[in-house]
């Protein structure tokens, strides 16, 4: 009788503990202790704006924000960053799905050549512009992702110059920064997009503080259990 118990004690622990970790937009009781903030409450968009400056046009959706349609071409947090480890989930309908995470970004209006990008797509390709890559730089280097519908985790972590990214705890890509040195060219000589006044950028020259932004990018996408933890 001890042992069952026992047991029953122990099963009835492990299910608190899920249910504490599925619970959307909060933080658990690790998190708090370790200093996570958590930047969208589920409810509301509190201390989210377009980066145009316009309030966001779409509403929340199951608990989730939409950048789609929002009347911007970031949904953007009102509070810039510099070190940090950040995580969300996302999710998606349609197979053709395009959306992009940006953080550091230094200019809100030109967020396209001021600031980093993660993909955000469909898809089981590899390549610089593929679901976990940073964005025209550096390639995911496997393809992680869940089928559409399905929620994918990613995490995104920034100290000084190097950047990592992990797609459902798994690291996909990383670049470091310093390395990148010669402008509009990457390290594997192929070109980058970044301009700054039509003259090519050197991404070492990139803000190591900025905005961090949603991509309206012609999809519909959902974002929800945005949290941060600055480093």
């Amino acid at each position: 009788m001890r042992f069952h118990s026992i047991a029953l004690a122990c099963l009835i622990g492990m299910l608190a503990t899920s249910l504490a970790r599925a619970a959307d937009n909060e933080l658990t009781a690790d998190e708090k202790q370790a200093g996570w903030q958590l930047l969208f409450n589920g409810h509301d968009l509190t201390g989210w704006k377009c980066n145009n400056g316009k309030p966001i046009a779409t509403k929340i959706e199951e608990g989730a924000l939409v950048p789609y349609k929002s009347g911007g071409y970031l949904i953007v947090y009102d509070k810039p960053f510099g070190d940090f480890v950040l995580k969300c989930d996302v999710r998606w309908e349609d197979p053709s799905c395009n959306s992009g995470i940006f953080f550091r970004v230094e200019d809100l209006l030109n967020p396209v050549n001021t600031g980093f990008e993660i993909q955000v797509m469909s898809g089981t390709k590899l390549g610089k512009h593929e679901f976990g890559a940073i964005y025209d730089l550096v390639p995911n280097s496997k393809s992680v992702g869940k089928p559409t519908g399905q929620w994918n985790t990613i995490e995104i972590k920034c100290v000084g110059p190097v950047i990592e990214v992990k797609v459902n705890d798994q690291l996909v890509s990383t670049i470091d920064c310093d390395k990148f040195d010669q402008p509009g060219v990457c390290p594997d000589g192929e070109k980058h997009k970044y301009k700054l006044a039509g003259q090519p950028r050197a991404v070492k020259d990139f803000a190591r503080t900025g905005y961090l932004g949603l991509q309206d990018h012609g999809h519909k996408v959902w974002y929800k259990n945005i949290k941060l933890l600055k480093l």
